[in-house]
């Protein structure tokens, strides 16, 4: 990989945003023309409270949504100067500056000033995203309508259960995510649970944790297991199309809705710089 981190400029100051947002109303996370997208209204409102930048404030985020996908927890960071800081005037609250500029379907959670080495992408240890279906046995709560995939028919939850576990372990995920130019998709799932939360009227929620994502993974995988829990497929079909490494078998990806990131994690502040060295290593099928 051997990309470049964004090296802190002498005079400004690293800080840490946590943030929220529903992403049914964006075209995902990256700035496009002409288009509603959570980072071009993000740096519109820093552009309100601490003037123009024409580096949108070297702001980076742990991982780019895709339209529709919500976020209950994504994080950036920002780099500011002195001059850009005392326009905050009297009230250095800038959670709260940001918030009382933002629509609401973004919210800051929280905002932290870091050290030099903290990257919002490449000091993460992992992402959590967690994807949630209304099947037939589900009830239909048209509050959740925007966070739900909907399915009229039942799904197998043990047949769900047995599949996911073919993804587990550090694999080459090239039959399930869309590859990048110049991007490995090798990734390590590290978790991955499906269950149904009685709480929210017995939806099927799907959590998947790993040290990275490559593009549409989740909802590749998602696609899989609804397959197989629908009964049109088996786990050995999954274990299968993991090792062609192409994307030629019967799973689709499932559409956004039901989609959200949850966590983002990273290591004790003295590692930051470690974690970024680590990150940049191109992945291996050969990595311990």
């Amino acid at each position: 990989m051997n990309q470049a981190v964004d090296q802190l400029v002498d005079g400004l100051t690293r800080f840490r945003i946590d943030l929220s947002y529903d992403g049914t109303d964006f075209a995902g996370w990256a700035k496009q023309p002409g288009l509603r997208t959570v980072h071009g209204e993000f740096v519109a409102v820093m552009n309100k409270i601490f003037g123009p930048s024409d580096t949108d404030f070297s702001l980076r985020v742990a991982g780019r949504t895709d339209a529709g996908v919500h976020a209950e927890h994504q994080v950036v960071h920002v780099d500011l100067s002195p001059a850009q800081l005392k326009r905050l005037g009297r009230n250095p609250d800038m959670r709260l500056k940001m918030n009382a500029l933002l629509d609401p379907d973004i919210r800051v959670i929280k905002v932290s000033e870091v050290p030099a080495d903290f990257h919002a992408r490449y000091a993460a240890t992992h992402r959590r995203y967690r994807y949630t279906i209304a099947d037939s046995v589900s009830g239909w709560n048209p509050l959740r309508a925007r966070y739900n995939l909907w399915l009229k028919y039942p799904l197998d939850l043990e047949a769900m259960q047995a599949a996911s576990k073919e993804f587990l372990g550090l694999h080459d995920f090239a039959a399930f995510s869309k590859p990048k130019p110049k991007a490995t998709t090798i990734r390590e799932l590290r978790e991955i649970t499906v269950k149904r939360n009685k709480a929210l009227g017995n939806v099927i929620e799907i959590e998947l944790m790993a040290d990275a994502f490559a593009h549409n993974m989740v909802r590749s995988i998602v696609g899989a297991l609804i397959k197989v829990g629908a009964g049109r497929a088996t786990p050995k079909d999954v274990a299968k199309a993991l090792k062609s490494r192409s994307r030629a078998h019967p799973f689709k990806v499932v559409t956004p809705e039901g989609l959200s990131l949850i966590e983002v994690g990273y290591p004790a502040m003295k590692d930051y710089g470690k974690q970024v060295l680590i990150t940049q290593h191109f992945r291996s099928l050969d990595d311990n």
